[in-house]
């Protein structure tokens, strides 16, 4: 197993000092109050960085004690034990975790909340993402030039606007003949996913030299419309994003996403500046949502059970590759996928 590496702060990202990586796993949505037998797979995986993408605990309250008390169960699981004894982790928030189910920047506690969560994940006390005005968003540069893998950790609650909720009950019951979910596009001006400090910080992370991007969003980004919490709820940003790498991408970049309780491979070929957008979602690691929504970006099927996400970069390509792949609590693989991006 690797031992954990020691990170050095930096305003717009943190640096690891030659860490070479090759292996990713990561996961989402863990209630600290379930069995998590999915750790000992994870951890016969043998990542080099383990990336916890939100609802890692299922808070749900105002009180900073009662995040903390749900926060120290999940810390007494021996396989999370394990996990953070021998691999570096990192974690960004969803909603259960940031506080209240499907919450944005009108939840009360949220200064308190991250002063818990970040406390638990053993943010240094320096550290922008303590103080910022505008989240808790955070990027990682991992390896040597030739090898450098850059992962960036969005924040998608502090600042978001209030969610559009379906009112017509007919139109609810139709959804949910559907699988979706009770959400309408937000198409008013101000609307935003990230608010706008955390667009200009993106934009200068997409310039960050790296010859691989992870890009970790608690939700996802590609499907559209499930009704329930993804990008497509707030499509002016998703079409900025878009527009970003567009932009300035140089380099593969693959999409990590979590929230929806299955997991699935989203992909769109066709793009403007000729890279295909690639996300793999990996949700979640005890919680299971066996009615799965439309996707019409989805390759292949969505499986509903207890998983994690693992990525390997093949780095002997001359433009690397993604290895991918969505394991069950046995190590089975319930998806598999190969992106050479030459």
């Amino acid at each position: 197993m690797r031992s954990s590496i020691f990170l050095l702060l930096c305003f717009f990202s943190v640096s690891t000092l030659g860490q070479d990586i090759q292996r990713i796993a990561f996961g989402s949505c863990s209630h600290q109050d379930k069995p998590q037998p999915i750790w000992s797979e994870v951890l016969a995986a043998d990542p080099d960085l383990f990336i916890f993408l939100g609802d890692n605990i299922y808070g749900d309250s105002d009180d900073p004690q009662v995040l903390s008390a749900k926060y120290e169960k999940l810390a007494a699981v021996p396989g999370i034990q394990t996990l953070r004894e021998t691999t570096p982790v990192i974690a960004t928030w969803d909603d259960h975790d940031y506080g209240r189910n499907d919450s944005g920047a009108e939840y009360v506690s949220k200064e308190e909340s991250r002063r818990v969560m970040l406390d638990f994940w053993d943010e240094p006390f320096d550290s922008a993402r303590r103080t910022r005005d505008s989240g808790i968003y955070t990027s990682y540069v991992y390896g040597v030039p030739g090898r450098k893998v850059q992962v960036i950790l969005l924040d998608l609650r502090w600042n978001r606007s209030k969610l559009v909720a379906i009112e017509d009950p007919e139109r609810l019951k139709s959804r949910s003949n559907e699988n979706r979910g009770p959400y309408d596009a937000s198409l008013t001006k101000d609307a935003t996913l990230m608010g706008e400090s955390q667009w200009q910080w993106l934009e200068t992370e997409l310039q960050v030299d790296a010859d691989v991007r992870i890009i970790g969003s608690s939700i996802q980004l590609l499907a559209e419309f499930t009704g329930w919490e993804t990008w497509a709820n707030f499509p002016k940003d998703r079409q900025r994003f878009f527009e970003l790498l567009e932009k300035h991408q140089k380099e593969p970049v693959l999409i990590l996403s979590g929230d929806v309780h299955w997991s699935e491979y989203s992909e769109i070929k066709e793009t403007a500046n000729g890279w295909p957008l690639v996300e793999l979602t990996s949700s979640g690691l005890t919680e299971e949502w066996k009615a799965i929504s439309p996707n019409r970006h989805r390759v292949g099927d969505a499986f509903a059970v207890a998983n994690f996400g693992l990525v390997e970069i093949d780095w002997s390509n001359e433009i690397p590759a993604f290895d991918l792949s969505i394991r069950d609590v046995t190590g089975t693989n319930l998806i598999q996928r190969r992106i050479d991006f030459d």
